[in-house]
C-alpha cells in the first residue's frame, strides 16, 4: 500500500423512503453545499479521508475509504456527543428506512466483498 493509500474501505446499504419526493429532498440535502460543515468535519475527525454515497432506485451504497485512526465505536461515541450530527441525524431519519435484515437501531450496513479484480491492490 502507498503512502497515504487509505487502510481500509467500508462499503455500507442503507434504503430511502420510496417516495419521489423525498427521495429528491434526501438528494438535495447531499447536493454540494447541502451537508452542514460540522457534519463534514465530524467525518473527517473520525479518520474518514473520503466518502460516496451511490443511489439506485431506493437502494444506497455509501464507500468510506478510512485511514488508519478511524475507530467507528469512536465515531459513534463522538457523534452522540455532537448536537450538530444529532440534529442532521434526526433530519435524515424523515428520508431513511433500514433493510428489511437490519436489527431494531441499525441504519447503514455493512456489506460483505465477494469479489476483487485486483485483491493485491485493494483497500481492506
Amino acid at each position: 500500500m502507498t503512502a497515504g493509500a487509505p487502510v481500509s474501505r467500508h462499503v455500507l446499504f442503507l434504503d430511502l423512503v420510496d417516495e419521489p419526493e423525498l427521495v429528491a429532498a434526501y438528494e438535495a440535502h447531499h447536493a454540494p453545499g447541502g451537508v452542514p460543515a460540522e457534519i463534514l468535519e465530524s467525518i473527517r475527525a473520525a479518520g474518514i479521508e473520503q466518502m460516496e454515497i451511490y443511489r439506485s432506485g431506493n437502494r444506497l451504497v455509501m464507500i468510506m475509504d478510512t485511514g488508519q485512526n478511524y475507530d467507528p465505536a469512536e465515531k459513534a461515541k463522538a457523534d452522540r456527543a455532537n448536537p450538530a450530527v444529532l440534529a442532521w441525524e434526526r433530519l435524515m431519519d424523515r428520508f431513511q428506512t433500514p433493510l428489511p435484515w437490519a436489527r431494531p437501531g441499525e441504519k447503514w450496513l455493512a456489506g460483505k466483498a465477494i469479489f476483487t479484480l485486483n485483491p493485491a491492490s485493494a483497500a481492506t
